[in-house]
């Protein structure tokens, strides 16, 4: 597999991860959580690599302040029909993402090249849509949650 964008093609890897073997790239700061990126100023996430997991140190630390999601970006095991966003047979945050992002045409702007990322052969948007997936995965942030709800000094 190249690491080219093409906005336009549908996955073809039979080698992408099927049911719980995916992992769920929008998750929530919780031990055990691998790090995936870091928000930047400007909204956009840049990956964390080598992989990093996240210890009872950092969630305690992260949640001082503002949400950590709001912060990071984190990817655990991916729960299908246990959570909110699963349509009965994949992710609609992906789908969701792809529409705005289309919608909004912020495509252009994207890179060329997939970013960096450390789940990639796991990640569950990635064997839903391929390179689509990577193009506007940058751009999720997982808090959609007011700032005045975060927990201030917590411990």
């Amino acid at each position: 597999m190249t690491d080219q964008l093409n906005l336009n093609e549908e996955p073809i890897d039979p080698q992408r991860p099927q049911g719980s073997n995916c992992l769920c790239p929008s998750a929530r700061c919780e031990e055990g959580a691998i790090l995936l990126g870091i928000v930047g100023e400007d909204g956009v996430v840049g990956y964390v690599t080598p992989r990093v997991i996240v210890n009872s140190d950092f969630v305690r630390l992260a949640h001082i302040g503002r949400a950590p999601e709001k912060r990071f970006r984190f990817s655990q095991p991916c729960i299908e029909s246990g959570c909110l966003h699963w349509t009965g047979s994949r992710c609609g945050v992906i789908d969701h993402a792809l529409k705005a992002a289309q919608e909004a045409n912020v495509t252009d702007w994207l890179a060329e090249k997939l970013p960096k990322c450390s789940i990639r052969p796991s990640c569950r948007w990635f064997s839903q849509v391929g390179a689509k997936a990577c193009a506007v995965c940058p751009l999720v942030i997982t808090d959609l949650i007011p700032d005045d709800n975060s927990k201030e000094g917590t411990e």
